[in-house]
């Protein structure tokens, strides 16, 4: 491999646009598949169009180096697809198609992923009808023909409180040959009003990217900005939001398991998570007034601080939730007629989670080592973590015992930063952004690694932000997760993913 291809750098890094070789399409392609044969994986894809076509931008991260690589060539009206070879693309490519009217010649399933009209004119390459707004899950969905097979169709209007969003199950008896999942419906525009940023509004929009995952996308908007801006944050500031995406962690998977529980009649881990889960949202709330984390990372630091008293406060709380925690989850894993509906439900080898790019709960559940806190990590003030949870079997026990694991793992990291706060100030003042620069943040999220891509204009405004949330990735997963399954243990698998509707549509 020719080293000039690419750049590597290490996570926070900003990288002026002058410095990055612009490979021809076939360059591009044979070194994005040579690393991915290396054990790369493609963590973004997008676009970022210019008067003489679209700039195409990939990240992958070589996570045992803890080193990312970036490559950047040009297309016009339509480019060699990827997909055949590199399956872990595909819904960035239908996303470029999308987006920007370009075709990724000899992509397998060619479709619409958030239902727009192109960003950059009327027409598109699914010709449809100018001037209205394209109507969404209005597309071909994959067919089964034979005696006796049928399809179900289930969604976008849901019974009980849940986000939109259609599965097409095309079944034989009760076995499920094949889902497919139809997104979109909540697709707010979010990386377009970004643009022209960092504007008043913007940390706002980036907030409610996926509602359940605040602290999570905040933390990665922030590194970003502050990693373009060349700023330097305390260790104060690093821990702080070190225990409040543990805090978030905690919630949403204490809460998961409860409503695992639930989907296999178990009511009393069910009812006891439910209040649990409200238990660790108040302690978000005791740090910063948000049980979702609202307002409490901006870009420079963190708007509250953790007084001794507080620190006592947090303390106490979870001394008293961790036996609370531990004797409800061990309660559901410890009964026979649970094990029974988790084991073996809803597998997916580690080669399909590979080939998807699957990353966080669902790709550790599968035996893959993919976990930010790992392998990125800042200088000082970061949490120390070490010990990633890993199960091998892939299956719904699999994903909800990574999530038992991780609960525990969450009370230790956040004891040991509340024993070891470091003195500093909690903001920052920031400097302008670099002019023409591109900028890349990951965290790990609740759910698995958050990507945020920024570049930057002449003027050092946003011309481009990009946002991965790792339901990008792993709605995949869940649709591989079905097959073989009968169609009745699909609520199960689908709350054992708990995937964000809105951290995908965006």
């Amino acid at each position: 491999m020719n080293p000039s291809r690419v750049i590597r750098f290490r996570h926070g890094a900003c990288v002026p646009l002058a410095e990055l070789p612009r490979l021809e399409f076939s360059s591009f392609r044979n070194t994005l598949l040579e690393e991915v044969a290396a054990e790369a994986r493609v963590v973004s894809l997008f676009g970022h169009p210019v008067a003489e076509g679209l700039d195409l931008y990939a990240v992958l991260a070589r996570d045992w180096k803890g080193e990312l690589v970036l490559l950047h060539t040009r297309v016009k009206e339509s480019f060699p697809s990827l997909t055949p070879e590199c399956p872990q693309v595909h819904l960035f490519e239908r996303e470029l198609a999308e987006q920007y009217g370009v075709r990724p010649q000899g992509h397998p399933w060619l479709k619409p992923v958030r239902f727009h009209r192109s960003w950059v004119k009327e027409a598109d390459v699914w010709g449809r009808r100018d001037g209205g707004h394209p109507i969404p899950g209005d597309m071909d969905f994959y067919r089964v023909e034979g005696e006796e097979v049928h399809e179900v169709a289930v969604g976008p209007v849901h019974a009980g409180v849940i986000e939109p969003g259609h599965f097409r199950f095309q079944c034989h008896g009760e076995e499920v040959m094949h889902l497919e999942i139809s997104l979109g419906y909540q697709h707010r525009g979010i990386e377009q009003m970004l643009r022209g940023g960092p504007h008043p509004a913007g940390i706002y929009q980036i907030e409610a990217a996926a509602g359940d995952t605040t602290i999570g996308h905040t933390t990665a908007y922030s590194q970003l900005i502050e990693s373009l801006a060349g700023a330097e944050v305390s260790p104060r500031i690093h821990a702080i939001r070190a225990i409040a995406l543990e805090l978030e962690r905690l919630a949403n998977h204490v809460g998961d398991i409860g409503a695992l529980a639930g989907d296999v009649g178990f009511l009393p881990t069910a009812s006891f998570c439910g209040r649990l889960r409200g238990d660790y949202l108040n302690l978000t709330a005791e740090l910063c007034g948000s049980r979702f984390g609202r307002g409490l990372v901006r870009p420079g630091g963190v708007q509250f601080d953790l007084d001794p008293a507080r620190v006592e406060t947090l303390s106490h709380r979870l001394k008293v939730l961790a036996p609370e925690t531990r004797g409800a989850i061990e309660l559901c894993f410890d009964s026979p007629s649970v094990l029974a509906r988790f084991e073996g439900t809803g597998r997916v080898s580690a080669d399909d989670a590979e080939a998807l790019g699957l990353v966080g709960v669902a790709a550790r559940a599968c035996g893959l080592v993919r976990d930010v806190r790992l392998h990125r990590t800042f200088e000082d003030g970061e949490t120390r973590f070490d010990t990633p949870v890993i199960e091998t079997d892939g299956d719904v026990f699999a994903r909800g015992n990574v999530r038992r694991r991780e609960i525990y793992a969450s009370h230790r990291l956040i004891g040991e930063n509340l024993k070891r706060l470091p003195a500093g100030e909690i903001r920052t003042i920031l400097p302008a952004l670099a002019p023409e620069a591109l900028g890349i943040s990951l965290c790990e999220g609740w759910r698995g690694e958050l990507v945020h891509v920024g570049i930057t204009d002449a003027q050092g405004r946003l011309a481009r932000y990009k946002i991965v949330d790792p339901s990008f990735h792993n709605w995949s997963g869940l649709a591989m997760a079905l097959r073989g399954e009968q169609i009745s243990d699909f609520p199960l698998c689908n709350k054992s993913f708990n995937l964000s509707y809105c951290g995908f549509d965006l």
